[in-house]
């Protein structure tokens, strides 16, 4: 029979019913007496050991179980990417996985969900169809013992901290500036080229979340640029099909434009086939700009069809929630300010877009990022987070829109935000924060 070194503090656990009366107050569900002492051993199950002595109350899921992606659609690139970087991912860390696609489909979404739960899934990750879907997912959830995490859309002024513990992060590159950062190129661009002009938009879905950000971040740019005009704007729907068609509206309707504003290199591919449909040339007639920093977004900046994007790399989601995932499930229990972060977007462009397409795109099946070392169940001391991460602020997510009536600032965000935790994570991420983002793959070998 194997026998675990036990560290000091859980010697009394050599006693079989003591494992027992522990595991039944840490709530574990299919954890075998082996297996738990095994996360003991390794330190792993000490926050959650922990937190039976009066922290709080997160369970422990069997190590290494199956983690499914519900997409709200697969039919761009980006979410491809990140399919594809989840499973990447999740078999570095050993596990199991599958991704779904919802088809732009809240309620599918939901049930996809729900099925999966009841198909023994030990956590989920959305990119949400409909925000609105989070809150009845987190009470799913709660009530199953399933840890999930969220990118992109949401449900404005509903977080983690109104779910419950298994609602472990909610998370998204800051929009705002991002979108900003690459609209002010477009408009600077726009002005040594043709003195100024009209600039048209093409959106992704009106109402949701990263679309309101985003546009936020473009017009907020135009202040500087007095010189251009946002003229005109139409939803391209995070797709090129839509974006093409959206694109040859505003151009009839437009004569004279200079310069498109895409909400994402999905939508600035339908931008640039539409224009050269028209017969003119993207990159030269009219300036193009996107978001994301997919392979067809740096491939076209390379080539100059496209002036930017914000390259916040698809597969950086992956990795972030991926290990996120593996932390929680193996006991560890993230701090207030952990549980909603932002990352820095990198402004890609025709200067820097070669390493950029070096590590993300062609990069002959080298993975962008390091996951294991993201974990810091796996990497205590030496754990990466690999890009510039920072606690989101609610006030500037969610500026501009109403809170519901009634709502309050969750008190655990508020204790973050006074009492110092919020600057001491942020210091402590930068302090970790040795692979940098605009650098070389990890995984590159000399």
């Amino acid at each position: 029979m194997t026998r675990f070194s036990l560290p000091r503090w859980a010697l009394g656990l050599e006693d079989p019913k003591a494992v027992g009366r522990y595991m039944e107050r840490l709530d574990t569900h299919g954890v075998s007496r082996r297996d738990f002492l095994a996360m003991v051993s390794a330190g792993a199950a000490a926050t959650t050991f922990a937190a039976a002595a009066g922290l709080p109350r997160v369970a422990v899921a069997a190590p290494n179980g199956k983690l499914a992606f519900i997409s709200a659609f697969m039919s761009n690139e980006y979410n491809q990417i990140l399919n594809g970087a989840f499973e990447a991912a999740t078999q570095e860390l050993g596990f199991s996985y599958v991704g779904l696609d919802s088809q732009f489909d809240g309620e599918r979404q939901f049930n996809q969900f729900e099925q999966q739960v009841a198909g023994g899934a030990q956590s989920v990750v959305f990119n949400l169809a409909d925000g609105s879907t989070i809150k009845g997912a987190a009470r799913v959830a709660e009530q199953n013992g399933v840890f999930i995490g969220n990118v992109w859309d949401s449900l404005p002024w509903f977080t983690p901290f109104e779910g419950s513990d298994y609602y472990t992060l909610y998370t998204l590159p800051e929009e705002f500036e991002a979108h900003r950062a690459v609209t002010a190129r477009l408009l600077a661009a726009v002005i040594e080229k043709f003195g100024g002009g009209d600039i048209i938009g093409v959106t992704g879905t009106n109402g949701t979340l990263t679309d309101r950000q985003r546009s936020a971040g473009r017009d907020d740019a135009f202040r500087d640029f007095p010189k251009t005009r946002l003229v005109d704007q139409l939803p391209g729907k995070w797709n090129r099909e839509d974006s093409l068609k959206a694109t040859e509206d505003l151009l009839t309707r437009n004569p004279g434009v200079v310069g498109v504003v895409a909400q994402n290199d999905d939508v600035a591919q339908g931008v640039i086939a539409a224009i050269q449909a028209a017969g003119l040339r993207p990159g030269e007639d009219i300036l193009v700009v996107g978001a994301d920093g997919t392979s067809l977004g740096a491939k076209s900046i390379a080539a100059g069809r496209q002036l930017a994007t914000s390259g916040n790399s698809p597969a950086y989601a992956a990795a972030l929630l991926a290990g996120r995932i593996y932390d929680v499930t193996h006991g560890w229990v993230p701090r207030a300010s952990e549980r909603m972060l932002n990352w820095r977007s990198l402004t890609v462009t025709k200067e820097n877009v070669g390493g950029y397409l070096d590590r993300y795109v062609d990069n002959d099946g080298v993975q962008p990022f390091d996951y294991r070392k993201i974990s810091k169940v796996l990497h205590p001391d030496d754990w990466d987070p690999q890009a510039e991460i920072f606690p989101l602020d609610v006030d500037h997510a969610w500026e501009g829109i109403a809170k519901p009536q009634g709502w309050t600032y969750p008190q655990a965000y508020l204790d973050a935000k006074t009492g110092g935790e919020w600057e001491r994570v942020r210091a402590e991420y930068a302090d970790h924060y040795k692979i940098k983002f605009d650098g070389p793959s990890p995984n590159r070998k000399a």
